[in-house]
């Protein structure tokens, strides 16, 4: 706790069986969370009970599961409900992000409230490791358009990181339910003038043997989130 601030953690995951374990043990090293929220979002491989094991030998964490296999923001929609802390974050169950960054991004939050804390892949020199380069090509690109038609610069719009008072992120409304959520809070936010500020942050990026999931059709329905929400879009409700 830091000036009666507390921090949780949403932890979705789908078939991580490989990765899971090792994902959550560095969330447990880092000590920071007040509570940590799994969400299994009906996998059919032992992710399941690796967690249970894990909320079994932990009395802060905490396991959920969704009634179907609907997405990854379907899964952190039925996080938040157990969220009872002043801020929360999500964490992918994958290894590509490392929790020992979330304490910086914590700080910046506290210091300045109301805002949304970004953790970028792209800003300073933290060690990345990028895999597929129209991956991050697209998310550049991504990024660069993003920026442009919301008249805001933003260097990473599609970081799992994003650290943020849980009173504003329930008033933003979430509706989605795939992996266009990190858009759909960022442009929100955009429009309720909320600040933004971005933390450098590592990155390892996996490739798609080991488990990535996010495929072209995925990018283009986050091109539609961006577009429809944008500031440009006169036709926003």
């Amino acid at each position: 706790m830091k000036n009666n601030k507390t921090l949780s953690v949403v932890v979705p995951f789908f078939n991580e069986e490989d990765y899971l374990a090792g994902s959550l043990n560095r969330l447990l090293e880092v000590n920071i969370f007040d509570k940590i929220i799994l969400v299994d979002d009906k996998s059919s491989d032992s992710s399941m009970n690796i967690a249970k094991d894990f909320a079994d030998k932990y009395k802060n964490i905490v396991l959920l599961q969704t009634k179907r296999n609907s997405g990854k923001g379907n899964a952190v929609k039925k996080g938040l409900e157990m969220v009872d802390s002043t801020h929360v974050i999500v964490h992918d169950a994958d290894l590509e992000y490392f929790p020992d960054d979330i304490p910086e991004m914590f700080n910046v939050a506290i210091n300045n409230p109301n805002s949304l804390i970004l953790g970028s892949r792209v800003l300073g020199e933290k060690e990345r490791k990028n895999l597929y380069f129209i991956t991050y090509l697209i998310n550049r690109l991504f990024s660069i358009f993003f920026s442009l038609i919301n008249m805001y610069k933003v260097s990473d719009i599609s970081t799992c990181y994003q650290l943020s008072e849980v009173k504003t992120l329930r008033e933003l409304n979430i509706k989605e339910k795939g992996f266009s959520l990190e858009v759909e809070i960022l442009s929100k936010a955009l429009r309720l003038g909320i600040e933004i500020y971005e933390v450098p942050i590592k990155y390892h990026g996996r490739s798609y043997e080991d488990g990535k999931k996010i495929k072209i059709k995925d990018a283009i329905k986050i091109f539609y989130k961006m577009v429809t929400l944008s500031k440009l879009n006169i036709f926003f409700k």
